[in-house]
């Protein structure tokens, strides 16, 4: 018996169908175990160790394996074909590696079929290590970049929720294009425009390309009384063809889908968005139930190759050739080119695993979305092999009878021959499709000297557009050209920033939110090497030199530990207000109004005194006056940002909260001012402890013993492990930050650093007297003096932060005297 162990139930039973009893096939259900979601679980001390946590579905996995192992004569890990599947195999691996009896391979296929899973199993391989190191690699450095930024993020810039390696540099190109857009200048030109009649009626449009001999630049005409004076000299004109150009041009197919050019296209064409094309896909993959049998309809949907099988494009031709005819056919196979950078060409691209499996076939047999999403891939696929499509492409210039220096261009284009275009047209962005539809309009028969009747003249103003926002297609499609992410990441990437409120989609197109400018900016501000384009696309190379054994993973992360520290290191010493400082001015444009002569404007509009800042609290974003509380002006930035109750004033005090005071000179621990929910407080901050947890503390979970006493024995064991366990765990207890609330004596608006660092020693010995410590402190009822277990307060609590051994003295005789007169008196 082979045992076989894939990821998911689903691909499970299409595999199941194509083996025989001689195997069992199980699912993982994705990864079985984790980084630990705390901090340490990544020691960069310790060549970069990590530390692993076993999820409860992957123990419930570990166990049925371990179980079925015991019948089993060989393991074969057959999870999908790229690192984050060679992952999984390695981590099933070692979690089972103390009982694993028999021998364990590795099988790899791109698409779920008889042939290619006994293929697969004929050649099998050991695990990948050059892949795994890549994998481990990645984890560790988003683990660190997440685990120390965020942390940053939180202190120094409140209300943020996170940042990450790849994560930030996306909301970076969405930030950026905003700010294009909002800082694009808008630039008026015209254009001359006239409506033709040919000899056979019919009308055409054509421009106006030279004016008294002299060729047109975009932006020639610059207003109206230009365009209307040009308008006027030709309105008055005759015209005759001068010049008709034809030629035959050809168009060729796009490639077959890629994992991003999937996600573009079924936005662009059904409405998907990146996470719901990876969704259906997924199903299409591992298989979907059609007439009662279970059938894998596409290649692995995780790839970047636009490579095809021989056996694929073969089948694809005799498609081709027997449905459409041999004129759609090409001599020779298509062969492509990727584009993308840092492509890995080892997979397939995405296609059908049978192209003789046609849409009309399925139609009624699948959900909708499958269908539609089978459709495009399918078609794309067999469009790729086919033949070009013709154009008959034709420019006609018109020039004056009088002069012929002024000249209007027609430009116009007809399909000769469909090729490709008769299975499938390639979707465009908004962007692209304007030139294109002026390209294609049909124009009459014309030769040259016909004299054409004169329709028409207009003067058409027109004004530059911004570059527009990206929506979904367009961001993967900017990702990929930067080489930022992988195929399998980018689907995540956006659903990220939307749910850390980083950016919102109107319209299907992304729209910074403050949070996610602010974010940005500081990032910018202070870690900017770590956002640049070339950086990231760098760091993904560098991860692909580790998957084919041309770098080395300590290496890598070496490099990267080094220098990350040295830029956190630096935000040691910034304070909130420093922050502050350079978000208002990084964002000035963004934030404030201009004067007339280009300057930001930042006196307050109410007091007409203070100076406009930005505020950042736990109800959003605004602008505040640095009067305050004299002046309590608010304008908002986040219009979905509420206070507790609703109130301006609340949200400004809110703003001034944490209050960084300074740095503990005994152990160089930052000390903040806090508002909570009892009032304000101060809090130092500690170092958080490592977490101490290897590999070989996970709890076996995987043998039996053959007698009840060994089972008595395991037990006790297992509890007096766990129990001392518990009891490290709670010794390795991360320290907690100390807090000291702010007595009533004191106003917040005077806490300074002395001020705090004396609270925070309470309770304080002031000396010994008779013998024993005498202590003051502030309790539930006030300041007090602590002798023998014995509290007195202080009447006036202000004397507190003066009071000397002598008057602690002083007060504790007294007390004593009162005490013996009252014992006399009763």
């Amino acid at each position: 018996m082979r045992l076989v162990i894939v990821e998911s139930p689903a691909k499970a039973k299409t595999i199941n169908k194509y083996l025989g009893n001689d195997f069992t096939v199980v699912a993982s259900y994705g990864h079985i175990r984790d980084l630990l979601a705390k901090n340490g679980s990544v020691k960069p001390e310790d060549d970069f160790s990590m530390t692993w946590e076993i999820s409860s579905s992957g123990t419930k996995c570990i166990r049925e394996i371990s179980s079925l192992l015991k019948s089993c004569d060989e393991l074969l890990l057959a999870t999908d074909p790229d690192r984050e599947g060679e992952a999984i195999s390695w981590h099933l691996k070692e979690v089972l590696r103390t009982s694993l009896r028999v021998p364990v391979k590795r099988i790899v296929f791109h698409e779920i079929t008889r042939n290619a899973i006994k293929e697969a199993i004929a050649h099998p391989r050991d695990i990948d290590n050059n892949l795994v190191d890549s994998y481990l690699a990645r984890r560790a450095l988003d683990y660190l970049v997440g685990f120390t930024l965020s942390p940053i993020l939180w202190r120094k810039l409140p209300g943020s929720r996170s940042a990450g390696r790849v994560q930030s540099v996306a909301l970076r190109i969405i930030v950026d294009r905003e700010t294009e857009i909002e800082q694009f200048e808008t630039r008026e030109y015209w254009t001359i425009e006239a409506e033709f009649t040919a000899k056979n009626k019919k009308t055409f449009p054509a421009k106006l390309s030279h004016f008294k001999g002299k060729k047109l630049s975009k932006f020639a005409i610059e207003n109206q009384q230009e365009a209307h004076e040009m308008r006027d000299a030709l309105l008055s004109q005759s015209f005759v063809v001068t010049s008709v150009e034809k030629k035959v041009v050809k168009r060729n197919p796009a490639p077959p889908f890629i994992t991003s050019t999937l996600q573009q296209e079924a936005f662009r064409k059904l409405g998907f968005s990146a996470k719901k094309t990876m969704q259906v896909a997924q199903k299409l993959y591992e298989g979907v139930d059609v007439g009662g049998e279970t059938i894998a309809l596409i290649t692995y949907m995780r790839t970047d190759s636009i490579n095809l099988s021989k056996e694929a494009i073969e089948k694809i031709r005799n498609l081709i050739s027997g449905k459409y005819g041999k004129d759609f056919l090409p001599d020779a196979p298509r062969i492509y080119k990727t584009k993308v950078k840092n492509a890995q060409e080892a997979h397939e691209a995405i296609r059908p695993v049978d192209a003789d499996i046609t849409p009309e076939m399925l139609s009624g047999k699948i959900s909708s979305d499958m269908y539609r999403l089978y459709t495009l891939i399918w078609k794309r696929a067999i469009a790729s092999q086919m033949s070009s499509a013709e154009f008959n492409q034709v420019q006609v210039d018109i020039s004056d009878t009088l002069t012929a220096e002024n000249i209007f261009r027609a430009v116009g284009s007809t399909i000769k021959f469909e090729g490709f275009l008769q299975v499938y047209v390639e979707g465009k962005d908004e962007s692209e499709n304007a030139d294109e539809d002026a390209a294609q309009r049909l124009i009459p028969p014309l030769a040259k000297n016909d004299t054409v009747g004169t329709k028409c003249i207009d003067a058409d103003q027109h004004f530059t557009a911004p570059p527009p926002r990206f929506s979904e297609a367009s961001l993967v499609k900017k990702l990929e050209e930067l080489g930022i992410g992988r195929p399998s990441t980018y689907a995540t990437i956006l659903q990220v920033l939307r749910d850390r409120g980083y950016v919102k989609l109107e319209n299907k197109y992304f729209v910074p939110e403050i949070r996610g400018r602010l974010v940005t900016s500081f990032l910018m501000s202070f870690f900017d090497k770590y956002l640049e384009y070339g950086f990231t696309a760098d760091m993904e190379q560098s991860l692909d030199d580790i998957s084919n054994g041309s770098k080395s993973k300590l290496d890598l992360l070496r490099d990267f530990w080094n220098g990350f520290c040295c830029y956190v290191s630096n935000t040691k010493e910034i304070t909130i207000s420093n922050v502050i400082d350079r978000l208002n001015e990084a964002l000035g444009s963004f934030l404030f109004e201009s004067n007339e002569d280009g300057s930001l404007n930042r006196v307050c509009p109410e007091c007409k005194i203070g100076e406009l800042s930005l505020k950042i609290g736990k109800y959003g974003s605004f602008l505040g006056c640095s009067r305050y509380p004299e002046c309590s002006y608010v304008q908002r930035l986040d219009s979905s940002a509420q206070t507790a109750e609703g109130d301006n004033a609340a949200m400004v005090e809110l703003s001034e909260y944490p209050k960084f005071l300074g740095v503990d000179p005994a152990d160089n621990a930052e000390i903040t001012l806090r508002k909570g929910p009892y009032g304000i407080y101060l809090q130092k901050d500690v170092k958080q402890p490592e977490i101490k947890i290897n590999d070989n503390e996970i709890e076996k979970i995987d043998e039996k013993p053959s007698t009840k006493k060994k089972k008595t024995d395991e037990k006790s064991s297992t509890k007096k492990k766990k129990t001392d366990k518990k009891s490290s765990a709670k010794k390795e207890k991360t320290a907690k930050p100390a807090r000291v609330s702010i007595p009533k004596f004191i106003s917040p608006a005077g806490v300074d650093l002395n001020t705090a660092l004396w609270l925070l020693k309470l309770p304080m010995t002031l000396g010994i007297y008779e013998g024993d410590e005498v202590k003051v402190g502030i309790g539930r009822y006030g300041p007090y003096i602590l002798f023998r277990e014995k509290y007195i307060s202080i009447k006036n609590p202000e004397t507190i932060m003066t009071i000397t051994l002598n008057d602690a003295i002083g007060a504790i005789r007294k007390r004593s005297e009162y005490l013996q007169k009252r014992a006399v008196n009763s």
